[in-house]
């Protein structure tokens, strides 16, 4: 199923559109954000010069601290009485970013949602319920409208109470489920302790999921658990919220909506964009946003694009599997390591679970990298002797991927932290008195 029309364009009829709004939204940025002003004047750039797409790699980047430094509606384009709706980041460090809409950015963004939807296989026969947090996060409400839009059933029930999330899914026929991928497989969890079998008792056929990284390994579980087909979608708050992309059923890689938004990869060192194909920095440019515009922003994640036509019908351009943040990138003892390798290492090992903590302490001037890992299930307790055997098969395996040894504990199933919003999968203790 297609939503819209403009998902399956030509590249022609993609790249018209797409620089008809770039000079459109450059001109709205460096007319009314001092920023864009600032920093265009400051490198002799004007509106004028963005002639092709090409041009695009003059813009000077933006980045989250731009945002903080313009606390708290700096970055708005639109005097704030057109701003009907207001939405902020988490701020875990320092003051949040704040974003704004327009009655017609919400519009836009539950068309785009009505997209991502519609690509996983949502139809107005749907009832859906949204378990992502309702409040100043993006999430919860971008899902929501764009979900009514499609003419499903929303239930608003928000994280958190995760026995009445259960209670309401029986109860209301939910048939879509819309929350991380890590509070998906918390609530199955917490649906076999109340001895409830998501496949059998529940009628949830579809996952939207969103708000942190989800391995192939935590996919295929969520997957066996619930009988349901997971597919993930991205968004930041910068950006609009959800709606940037999503997967179609073929689950290869996220559908960009390129007509309102402009994708490039880029070396995260120096910043020269990358062809297609190779990994690198995703960098998102808005083209319709009018409350608040934003070009060129260095998003931290780490991916590749694909802009091959897909079995699904639609030619936009696919976000591939993310590898990682250029940000969250831990050095241990010299060696860049990404949390997602490890990822991709223990989602080959049968006995180890999807979750896992990552804890990174000095052992006197060394660094140390502590990784707990859960077993996959009680089973393999009575297979190996003990829990040492697997511990060395884990890190023999990481030793090969990384290039260094990490200290492996294999806890029993169940033992380690679950999250309702974004698992916190990793602890630096460097700094820390």
């Amino acid at each position: 199923m297609i939503w819209s029309k403009e998902e399956t364009w030509d590249r022609k009829e993609i790249e018209k559109i797409q620089l008809e709004r770039l000079k459109e939204s450059v001109k709205r940025a460096y007319e009314n954000v001092s920023l864009y002003k600032e920093k265009f004047d400051s490198i002799g750039l004007k509106p004028e010069d963005i002639n092709t797409l090409d041009d695009l790699k003059k813009i000077p980047f933006t980045v989250k601290d731009d945002f903080r430094a313009n606390y708290p509606f700096g970055m708005f384009a639109v005097p704030k009485k057109e701003v009907v709706r207001i939405h902020a980041s988490s701020g875990t460090t320092g003051k949040p970013t704040v974003v704004g809409y327009t009655k017609k950015d919400l519009k836009t963004w539950a068309e785009l949602i009505s997209r991502v939807v519609t690509a996983a296989g949502v139809t107005d026969e749907d009832t859906a319920q949204v378990a992502f947090g309702y409040g100043l996060f993006t999430g919860g409400f971008g899902l929501h409208y764009g979900l009514e839009n499609v003419g499903a059933s929303v239930i608003p029930m928000s994280s958190g109470n995760t026995e009445k999330q259960l209670m309401l899914m029986k109860d209301f026929e939910t048939t879509v489920l819309i929350c991380t991928p890590s509070y998906a497989l918390y609530i199955a969890e917490v649906a076999q302790k109340m001895g409830i079998d998501p496949k059998k008792d529940l009628k949830v056929k579809i996952g939207l999921f969103g708000g942190e990284a989800c391995s192939e390994s935590a996919r295929a579980e969520i997957e066996s658990k619930w009988g349901m087909l997971a597919t993930q979608n991205y968004g930041m708050s910068e950006l609009m919220g959800p709606g940037v992309s999503g997967e179609c059923e073929y689950q290869c890689g996220m559908h960009i909506s390129e007509d309102h938004f402009i994708a490039e990869i880029i070396d995260p060192k120096t910043g020269e964009v990358l062809p297609d194909g190779e990994y690198g920095e995703l960098v998102i440019t808005t083209l319709t946003k009018e409350a608040l515009p934003v070009l060129r922003y260095r998003t931290k994640d780490v991916t590749c694009l694909d802009r091959e036509k897909c079995k699904c019908g639609r030619t936009t351009t696919r976000m591939l599997k993310m590898k990682g943040r250029s940000d969250d990138m831990l050095i241990i003892r010299g060696v860049n390591v990404f949390p997602t390798q490890i990822e991709s290492v223990l989602e080959g090992i049968e006995e180890i679970g999807p979750h896992y903590e990552i804890i990174v302490t000095k052992n006197g001037h060394l660094d140390q990298m502590t990784i707990n890992i859960e077993l996959a299930d009680d089973k393999f307790l009575e297979k190996y002797s003990c829990l040492e055997q697997i511990s060395k098969k884990v890190d023999h395996k990481l030793k090969t991927v990384l290039g260094l040894s990490s200290k492996i504990n294999i806890v029993h199933p169940r033992t380690l932290e679950r999250f309702e919003g974004k698992a916190k999968r990793v602890k630096d203790l460097r700094n820390v008195d």
